[in-house]
């Protein structure tokens, strides 16, 4: 199992509790994929450097988290899959 960081943009147009769901999905598909979350982060709404998917802003949330290698690629095809994800960044720590 190796340590990663996911730093994932949502939409900034949706309402508090949407962003609390789109939050609490963004952990449900490490845990479903069996990674650990170790820490999650809200950085909250910040202006992006261009245009992604018609907005300016985004609500960032960082998460820290210990998986395999082979799970990685799996979490990034299931992100890809939800409508209120504009972008997700995976490092390994």
């Amino acid at each position: 199992m190796n340590n990663y960081e996911a730093l994932c943009i949502i939409k900034p147009d949706l309402k508090d509790v949407d962003i609390a769901n789109a939050c609490k999905a963004i952990v449900e598909v490490l845990t479903k994929q069996n990674a650990v979350v170790k820490k999650e982060e809200p950085w909250g709404k910040r202006q992006l450097a261009y245009r992604m998917k018609k907005s300016r802003d985004g609500i960032y949330f960082k998460v820290e988290f210990q998986a395999s290698p082979d799970s990685i690629a799996k979490v990034r095809e299931l992100y890809a899959l939800n409508p209120e994800i504009l972008r997700v960044m995976i490092t390994k720590r």
